[in-house]
């Protein structure tokens, strides 16, 4: 049966093992790798008996993985330290900043990962989606050429997503407001989400 860090190594990128083995020994915790969610990359639970555990999706690239990893045993090291404080406030951040840079070298992120990374850990925020340049280029992503991410359409363009058309009305905070044409209702959508347009 496999030990958990080896579990974990099947995830995360070959030259980040070492660091990563180093952390665990040092701040042991139970890590679940689980099945997508579609609203989190991963999570740290403190359950009413005292045991607490990190869940993490499986469906990550191992640069995700690793971010996320590393994002929530700074949650746990907060755990640790401190008390009554937010869970994503100052704290947080600099336990974030100081666990992620060993992990900011070539071998682990390629450049094209490493400078929007460097940028985001400057004031790292609840989730790496709320920042647009890392998040495209931890997903590597490339754009269906049929559609268009939802953050490049302008306020009261139409789309077609999953079937139902909206109409992009403002932004509210990092998410975009749209309506649903047929129920009027609104949603708050990701930018990345991708979608069609309807001209």
């Amino acid at each position: 049966m496999k030990t958990q860090i080896e579990i974990i190594k099947e995830y995360i990128p070959l030259d980040a093992f070492s660091e990563v083995e180093n952390l665990l020994k040092k701040y042991p915790i139970s890590i679940v790798v689980v099945a997508q969610r579609r609203t989190k990359h991963g999570d740290f639970r403190r359950f009413s008996d005292g045991k607490v555990q990190i869940t993490i999706n499986k469906t990550l690239n191992p640069h995700q993985f690793l971010l996320t990893l590393i994002h929530e045993i700074a949650h746990y090291v907060v755990y640790l330290n401190y008390k009554n404080v937010k869970p994503h406030g100052k704290e947080w951040k600099q336990t974030f900043q100081h666990l992620m840079l060993p992990f900011l070298k070539p071998e682990i992120y390629p450049d094209s990962i490493l400078s929007p990374l460097a940028n985001y850990l400057k004031n790292p925020k609840a989730s790496t989606d709320s920042d647009i340049n890392l998040s495209l280029a931890l997903k590597n992503k490339t754009k269906n050429s049929q559609k268009n991410f939802i953050f490049e359409l302008s306020f009261g363009s139409e789309f077609q997503y999953q079937n139902r058309n909206f109409i992009v009305e403002n932004k509210k905070r990092k998410r975009l407001v749209c309506i649903e044409i047929q129920t009027k209702k609104r949603f708050l959508f990701n930018p990345l989400v991708e979608v069609e347009f309807v001209k």
